[in-house]
């Protein structure tokens, strides 16, 4: 099976699967997505999404987070790891999108990226989920799901997202980032399948009898 037979599996058993996906980080708007993903950087969707609501109480637009202190930001987020780089990134780029954008999330990756503690994965989820432009996010897990199900040599995160992009239709990247987070999730895990178990891994690579050995990124 080539990569192009197995895009074609794959899709189909995750539209089977999961004809439609929601969002998993609670957000209200742009600028509260922006926040919630640089939040979930080593740290789980739920516990970004037990924690976003007193943030936003506090501050929901960038105008009124730029007023608060980068300490009453991080007493709030500290249970998300990385709390002082995250608060102040978030306090730094609150006052940019104030000063420099009208108070508005730039909707390219150029402006996104440049913003502090954004980069080009949560850029990618901003831009996919926020705007509908098609971007494919490719964190860690993705891109060891990618290695074993035969879709990249397994370089880095940067090849594995150009791989996934040639061998995927570009308006499939959108629901297809999701769909992959999801199906890793319940029927893929770091620590369990291996290759060897989903039905995405024995689709894939049916001759497979050993477990997979990731190449890190």
């Amino acid at each position: 099976m080539n990569k192009s037979e197995r895009a074609i599996e794959i899709i189909k058993i995750l539209d089977k699967t999961y004809p439609e996906i929601p969002v998993p980080l609670d957000h209200e708007d742009n600028f509260t997505l922006l926040i919630a993903v640089l939040l979930s950087a080593q740290c789980t969707d739920e516990r970004v999404n037990q924690i976003t609501p007193s943030l936003f109480s506090v501050a929901s637009d960038p105008l009124s987070m730029s007023k608060i202190s980068v300490n009453k930001i991080y007493k709030i987020i500290k249970p998300c790891g990385l709390g002082p780089q995250k608060s102040k990134a978030i306090s730094k780029l609150s006052k940019i999108l104030v000063k420099k954008f009208n108070c508005e999330v730039p909707n390219n990756f150029s402006d996104l990226e440049n913003l502090p503690g954004v980069g080009h994965k949560t850029a990618s989820v901003v831009m996919s989920q926020g705007f509908g432009i098609p971007a494919f996010a490719v964190d860690t897990h993705i891109h060891r799901l990618a290695q074993r199900w035969g879709l990249t040599n397994g370089k880095n995160v940067k090849k594995t997202e150009e791989d996934l992009k040639k061998i995927f239709p570009k308006e499939s990247w959108n629901k297809l980032h999701l769909q992959i987070i999801f199906w890793g999730r319940q029927y893929c895990t770091a620590r369990s399948c291996y290759g060897l178990e989903c039905k995405i891994c024995k689709s894939c690579c049916p001759k497979r009898r050993k477990p997979f050995v990731h190449k890190k990124p």
